[in-house]
């Protein structure tokens, strides 16, 4: 994230706590290690007649070996630019969720406080980073401690250890990071202008490719914007072993060794957020009013359509085929009409028109964008699919079989998927 959704369903990992938190996540891990110890203590101990100051010793030193060994996790601030937003992907996934060790009666608390924080971070997935930043900063500041109050430290723990597998050598310049393995004033720094570096190819490649936008844009700018992106792909492609150099080998194995169990988390699934709750208008086609949380346990199919819209009518037929297959199977359609003109924002046009397209599923008359703007949709015709939870799992932007593309297929084959789940 700092996009939370990219086009078409791509990975946001392909593409953290202070204050109170880390006092009650601090003590919460203390005790754990305490209660462990002092039992493995006097089981070796008082059995055998050692006396109770040698116990201690042992326990001091058995203790004192752990928490050397434990990162003090800190919230990912917004100030930190350098090190990409892997935390709320993470509490997403299933994998990341399983690590976690939820449990089934937690699914439900679980994905309430994820969608709490979700729609405020889906709102803003467009603008410019230095808007993101603040807003999935405090997103992930209010995910870490419902999720501490919900499953634990331990549960917190194993999701911070992810997170850093995410960032891969990024997460070397964090500041909790860089005090665990004591880099240097030296190391500090060559690692940040490594970092920098690619960064700015980054910034640069993403000007080359907007020029391309603009009228007077031609082949010299196609070559140019390419060169660029080519080279961001080499410097990223470097970091890791340019990195990974700067550090001694004990700081990186001892830095491995507190990651926990290592797992690939570019193959991670389900990455995206809870669905906004859709916001209604009063007005619905026949009054058929619904709602997600109405259909959870059921997997959701919401395109956003204007009546006058071309593009829009190309999928018609889609949807109503979907009405008629795949609603028995155990999917739901939901149609929402978001003005484009002034005719478009006239309910009884609207009525009509959908009538004469042959809709049956529930239409909602988005008359004031509310549904909108809270899914920050940005196109006619746009198809989202949400799961049996809620989550977002893929959307589909513009026609579903332009130019040959089949992406009715793509959508129905996920469906089938998620009504296995």
């Amino acid at each position: 994230m700092n996009q939370v959704l990219g086009p078409h369903g791509q990975s946001a990992i392909r593409n953290v706590p202070t204050g109170t938190m880390t006092c009650v996540l601090a003590k919460a891990q203390t005790a754990g290690k305490v209660n462990v110890m002092s039992g493995f203590v006097r089981s070796l101990c008082w059995p055998h007649g050692l006396p109770f100051w040698l116990g201690l010793c042992l326990l001091f030193t058995c203790c004192s070996g752990l928490k050397g060994e434990s990162i003090d996790f800190k919230h990912l601030e917004a100030s930190l630019t350098q090190v990409p937003r892997t935390f709320l992907t993470l509490a997403h996934s299933v994998e990341g969720q399983r690590e976690m060790g939820l449990k089934p009666e937690h699914e439900v608390a679980m994905d309430r406080l994820l969608k709490e924080a979700d729609g405020p971070c889906l709102r803003v997935r467009h603008l410019a980073p230095e808007i993101q930043r603040p807003i999935l900063a405090k997103a992930e500041k209010q995910v870490a401690q419902a999720i501490l109050d919900l499953l634990g430290s331990q549960a917190l723990v194993r999701l911070r250890q992810l997170e850093l597998q995410s960032q891969g050598v990024r997460a070397y310049v964090r500041p909790e990071v860089m005090q665990f393995m004591q880099l240097d004033s030296t190391q500090i720094h060559d690692l940040k202008s490594l970092f920098e570096q690619t960064d700015l190819a980054s910034a640069r490649s993403r000007a080359s490719a907007q020029s391309l936008y603009s009228k007077e844009a031609g082949s010299d700018q196609a070559a140019t914007a390419a060169l660029a992106a080519a080279n961001v792909l080499r410097l990223s492609a470097a970091e890791t072993k340019a990195a990974d150099r700067i550090l001694s080998h004990d700081q990186r194995k001892r830095y491995r060794d507190a990651l926990g169990t290592r797992m690939d988390t570019s193959r991670f699934d389900r990455l995206y957020p809870q669905a906004p709750e859709l916001v209604d208008s009063g007005q619905w086609l026949g009054g058929r009013e619904t709602t997600l949380a109405a259909h959870r346990g059921k997997v959701i199919l919401v395109h956003f359509y204007a009546f006058q819209c071309h593009n829009c009518h190309a999928n018609f037929s889609i949807y109503n085929r979907w009405q008629e297959k795949l609603v028995e199977k155990g999917a739901v359609v939901i149609g929402i009409q978001t003005p484009e003109t002034r005719a478009e924002s006239d309910p009884e046009r609207i009525t009509q028109a959908a009538q004469e397209s042959g809709f049956s599923f529930p239409v909602l008359y988005d008359l004031q964008k509310a549904n909108w703007d809270a899914w920050s949709n940005t196109v006619w015709p746009a198809v989202y699919v949400v799961d049996k939870r809620g989550y977002i799992r893929y959307w589909w932007l513009g026609e579903l079989q332009w130019q040959g593309a089949r992406g009715d297929k793509v959508i129905e084959r996920l469906v089938s998927s998620l009504l296995l789940e």
